[in-house]
């Protein structure tokens, strides 16, 4: 439906969109004042769960593609484009459609059926005399774009910071795309996406009409977050003057201080809060399901505080007033600290700090959910790194099985953790989680040939560095495991113990296949300086192992020279009894040892017993 407004300017246009209809042949430019995109990881994540939430309500397995014409439909919001001469440049809305092309982009590299992928393309480049260029087309962005459209690398130190962000943001895309969208139900989703997911473009004939819509959709009022609605509530049922006063000071301090944080995290801290304490109930992840408390926290948390005052003991003027300053004050201070633990690794609650690494945003409901009001500083900590050390070790068992770690993947599982472990005390709680462990069926013993994938590059990168970590501060060394962690040009990546040459090993592999299925075990990696790879990466094993030995620890016990002179390295392995050797040569068998050797290590480090160890340290 497309609306016309007329006055004394030309006509302003309003046409609702589907994704296909906005991108497919048509180009979009930006002014050079308003070029920066500066999404970050927590806006993917939050339209990933969205697109989420809103396919999975009507998909089912076992569907025709045709019944996606029927599967409900997705509001994105709103664009405003000037239209100049009939060039269309944004006005508002690059960072939705710079981060639509981006999820195209990856789209594409998903699907396998080239017809789908051709679609796929058209709406996010066009072609002609052999030239692409990008449908959002911003000249400083091509050669950033055009590596990301080809999987191919591209790094410039002088980048701005849009290109930084673009690269950014595509890597948390492949880091969160939902587990559900993969595999069969990939084709509904892309086909659900371009097709029902619903923009409203409004075109302007000049820049200061397309501004003035801007700045009235934007500046007119003052638009009352959640959290202010839920402030106000609170306030209105505090019937003394003197109370109500000071208990809006107090929330206004909060709130100053989540904010802090960074965008949104107030609600994100409410919601936190929140689900981790009165949420009893989840939406079921099938056709028809309504929303439910978890659910309706996360969209509306101050309509749902109101609905559910009892709940919360709002019975009368002191209680609101207690909410205020002892509820809310108790856990938003205790999600600041956990949002600070999690940026920089914090001693006691360093776990929170590796769960944040692998963009585990469920954890902050789960960490809170057994605390009390009335715990002190020792017994919350104690409660807090239980939980971080449960969640550790239940994500990398779920890595090391090729199990999805995403927020719509765990999403349910973790509610009913969260469920379970609320307000429990230090020694149930534990018992409580340990059963949990014990119980999982998928440990690192049931994977033998875990190995790096397309999919997967960053959390094996993570994993190395925690296993390189703690080899070597096991043996007495210092932790460098923020050095080991950090990727890009200054950083370190996965090095292969073996180049990527297939007629080097034909003696044990017959097809190349098998090889770079082998190559890419984890036994036969490690994590190297990027400077590293580029020097000796292609060199045979017997020429790189020399260089080995000047590495860090767990690249060095392929050398003999480890094993000299190193008293600390020595005592860990006999401590462990890890099978730790060098070896003179890497053939299938030594990558076999090396396997079965992470394997071990791996067990080591995220064993259960670590649970009650870390909670009493």
């Amino acid at each position: 439906m497309t609306e016309r407004i007329t006055g004394s300017s030309r006509e302003i246009d309003g046409k609702g969109r589907t994704v296909r209809e906005l991108l497919a042949s048509r180009k979009y430019s930006i002014d050079y004042y308003q070029r920066e995109y500066k999404w970050q990881k927590k806006q993917v994540a939050e339209l990933l769960d969205d697109l989420a939430v809103k396919f999975l309500e009507s998909h089912e397995r076992g569907n025709e593609r045709s019944a996606v014409a029927d599967y409900s439909h997705y509001f994105l919001g709103s664009i405003i484009i000037s239209d100049k001469d009939g060039q269309k440049y944004i006005i508002d809305g690059q960072q939705r459609l710079t981060t639509l092309t981006l999820l195209l982009i990856y789209l594409q590299h998903q699907l396998e059926d080239a017809e789908h992928k051709g679609q796929i393309a058209d709406l996010i480049f066009s072609q002609r005399y052999g030239q692409r260029s990008f449908n959002l087309d911003i000249s400083e962005r091509a050669a950033c774009m055009e590596a990301l459209y080809r999987g191919e690398e591209f790094s410039n130190a002088d980048a701005p910071e849009s290109i930084a962000n673009l690269l950014a943001r595509y890597a948390d895309i492949e880091d969160l795309f939902p587990e559900e969208f993969r595999g069969e139900a990939l084709p509904y989703f892309v086909d659900w996406l371009v097709e029902n997911v619903h923009l409203v473009e409004i075109t302007a004939y000049s820049d200061s009409d397309a501004y003035t819509i801007f700045e009235t959709m934007n500046d007119r009022g003052l638009s009352l977050t959640p959290a202010d609605m839920m402030k106000g509530y609170l306030l209105a049922n505090i019937a003394e003057a003197e109370k109500r006063t000071r208990a809006s000071g107090v929330w206004k301090e909060r709130v100053r201080a989540l904010v802090e944080l960074g965008k949104d995290e107030d609600a994100d801290g409410i919601k936190s809060w929140l689900r981790s304490q009165y949420a009893a109930s989840i939406r079921e992840r099938k056709r028809g399901a309504v929303p439910q408390d978890f659910d309706l926290i996360g969209t509306e948390f101050h309509r749902w505080v109101r609905d559910h005052k009892d709940r919360l003991g709002l019975t009368a003027s002191a209680e609101f007033a207690r909410v205020i300053e002892r509820d809310f004050t108790f856990y938003s201070r205790w999600y600041e600290r956990l949002r600070r633990a999690a940026e920089v690794s914090t001693p006691g609650l360093e776990c929170v700090h590796f769960n944040a690494q692998h963009n585990f945003t469920l954890q902050y409901p789960v960490l809170l959910a057994p605390l009390r009001v009335d715990d002190d500083e020792a017994a919350a900590l104690r409660k807090l790194r239980a939980v971080a050390t449960f969640l550790d070790i239940l994500i990398h068992r779920r890595i090391w099985n090729f199990r999805a770690i995403g927020y719509s993947t765990m999403q349910y599982a973790m509610f009913l953790v969260m469920r379970e472990v609320r307000g429990k005390g230090a020694g149930e709680l534990e018992e409580c989680l340990s059963n949990r462990l014990n119980a999982e069926t998928e440990v690192f013993a049931s994977n033998d040939h875990f190995r790096l994938h397309g999919m997967n590059g960053r959390q094996i990168h993570r994993l190395l560095a925690r296993m390189t970590d703690y080899v070597e501060t096991r043996s007495g060394q210092a932790s460098r495991y923020p050095e080991y962690a950090q990727r890009g040009r200054r950083g370190y990546e996965i090095e292969h113990i073996w180049a990527d040459h297939h007629e080097r090993h034909s003696d044990e592999f017959e097809h190349p296949s098998e090889f770079q299925e082998y190559r890419n075990r984890i036994g036969g990696l490690l994590l190297l300086p990027k400077s590293f790879n580029a020097s000796y990466g292609d060199l045979p094993y017997d020429e790189k192992r020399e260089h080995y030995d000047s590495q860090n620890l767990l690249g060095r016990s392929l050398h003999e020279q480890a094993y000299d002179h190193n008293p600390g390295f020595l005592r860990f392995v006999e401590e462990s009894g890890l099978p730790f050797r060098a070896h003179r040569e890497f053939k299938k068998a030594d990558l076999d040892e090396r396997q079965k050797l992470y394997q071990r290590l791996a067990q080591e480090i995220w064993n259960p017993e670590r649970l009650v160890q870390e909670a009493e340290s």
